[in-house]
């Protein structure tokens, strides 16, 4: 091997080693006409440094002015181009994408409006953490993501779902981030050490254990899981290593505890750091190889193969050094503050199981599949609604996503589930009689609707964006109540589309 194919192999090594340069992009995290995009991407950074790239509908042509940028849809190992954006109300060339090392340098070229959090603007410097959106039709979050997601290291059919779902264990996520938990877990499952999984109220440790169990060697036999905060006060020795019969009363039957439940298989202590202080001592025998450890009225001593898999949302250095330094193998789980791209797509996947339980609510708040452009109805969520969720400062993920969505199901009035009041109070925002934002959409008179429909021809599909109603079902209730017909005359029923 000559010098040069040495230099050149240890060259492409080392490149492989270094991580990738991030660029920002563009995750769809709403869409008025193709909800199913929520999650895909725009990555203007194909080319040379400072290229403009056009964005909007429609396929590539020969008479572009500039490159065209496609939605794409961004997994571990692979990069899938969408079908082509075919919304009406997006102009062939809509917006000009410029990537520079801060973001994106966004100008409008189409004829609807571009707004930046919630501003009209006509170009604009969007930042990582900002919200993008052509008028009513998609909203985007900027963030910062590498050309493509690394690939499963053991990847496994039950982590990778179709896109935007959630997989076997129920994680749902697209994002670097959900992509990178799911190959920990993978790899973790393999190798058999104690785990201590750590992150925020709701972020997931139940899930994670569950899959890793799932995905091991163990996986034949029941998983244990115990909240260790739940442990009765005295009698905690007792429901970790069980007791003999007849102890500490005649005719008490023999109690295996949780050990002796988990011998072969695996243990999930919740809270882990709320175990009292003292029985750590008993619990490390155990996570010691031999297994080792003594039921309550027993002299004889037990051995139990188990792998512990354990929870915390505290600092370690919060935990007994001794029990922390056990655990070989820990994972972070990261927050939805750390991937608010997921947020739309754990909305939706929290809506579909509300709405398989409540057929009340899948019969008001969903679209048909013939309209959704997949075999999955979707949920009609309004943008003013996912903006909020995807801007929102998680203390509690998912389950305060959840209490968030619960809140705006019960007092949404209409056909969509939307940002009410209720909703607001739990955000902490002002109420909407509070707001005084001029793009707030103005109380619809009678006179409004007439001027709206002759300016449109009577086309409801212009007429209820442009008032910024939340659906046309919503302008179809205002025409009947006003006994108007699509042309704006009055005294007939409306006209049903």
């Amino acid at each position: 091997m000559s010098d040069t194919t040495t230099m050149d192999s240890a060259h492409s090594a080392l490149s492989a080693e270094l991580p990738a340069p991030s660029v920002a992009t563009l995750v769809v995290v709403w869409s008025a006409e193709e909800p199913w995009r929520v999650g895909e991407c725009l990555v203007p950074a194909a080319g040379p440094a400072g290229d403009l790239f056009l964005f909007g509908r429609g396929e590539p042509k020969d008479d572009d002015e500039h490159p065209r940028v496609m939605l794409r849809r961004m997994r571990a190992g692979r990069v899938d181009e969408a079908a082509q954006l075919a919304d009406a109300h997006v102009s062939r060339a809509q917006l000009l994408l410029r990537s520079t090392s801060r973001g994106l340098e966004i100008t409008n070229v189409g004829k609807r409006a571009l707004l930046v959090d919630g501003r009209t603007v006509t170009e604009a410097l969007v930042l990582p953490g900002q919200l993008v959106e052509i008028k009513r039709q998609l909203v985007f979050l900027c963030t910062r993501r590498t050309a493509a997601i690394a690939a499963l290291r053991e990847p496994h059919a039950s982590l990778i779902p179709a896109f935007g779902e959630a997989d076997d264990y129920g994680t749902v996520g697209e994002s670097p981030a959900a992509w990178a938990l799911r190959d920990e877990i993978a790899f973790v499952a393999k190798r058999d050490e104690h785990v201590l999984l750590r992150g925020g109220s709701g972020a997931g440790k139940e899930l994670a254990a569950i899959a890793i169990h799932a995905l091991s060697a163990r996986r034949d036999h029941r998983m244990v899981s115990r909240n260790a905060a739940t442990f009765p006060s005295g009698l905690v020795d007792a429901e970790l290593f069980g007791s003999a019969a007849n102890y500490p009363n005649a005719g008490m039957p023999e109690r295996p505890g949780l050990i002796g439940e988990a011998d072969r298989s695996t243990l999930f202590l919740d809270e882990i750091g709320e175990l009292p202080v003292g029985l750590d001592a008993h619990l490390l025998r155990v996570l010691d190889e031999a297994g080792d450890y003594q039921r309550l009225g027993e002299s004889r001593r037990r051995t139990a193969d188990i792998r512990l898999i354990a929870a915390t949302n505290r600092p370690l250095e919060r935990l007994k050094f001794d029990l922390v330094a056990r655990f070989s193998i820990r994972v972070m789980l990261p927050s939805l503050n750390d991937r608010r791209e997921d947020v739309p797509l754990m909305a939706h996947h929290f809506l579909r199981v509300i709405a398989d339980e409540d057929d009340t609510v899948a019969q008001r708040f969903f679209s048909q599949p013939a309209k959704t452009g997949g075999a999955r109805r979707q949920p009609r969520v309004t943008k003013e609604l996912m903006s909020a969720l995807v801007t929102h400062a998680y203390a509690t993920d998912a389950r305060e996503l959840r209490a968030l969505l619960w809140r705006a199901i019960t007092t949404s009035t209409g056909d969509a589930i939307e940002l009410t009041d209720g909703v607001r109070e739990m955000l902490g925002a002002p109420s909407s009689s509070d707001e005084k934002s001029p793009s707030a959409p103005p109380k619809i008179t009678r006179e409004i609707l007439v001027a709206a429909l002759a300016s449109h021809d009577g086309k409801r599909e212009e007429v209820w964006r442009e008032l910024g109603l939340t659906s046309r079902h919503v302008l179809k209730r205002l025409l009947k109540k006003f006994g108007i017909n699509d042309a704006g005359e009055p005294g007939s029923p409306p006209v049903d589309d």
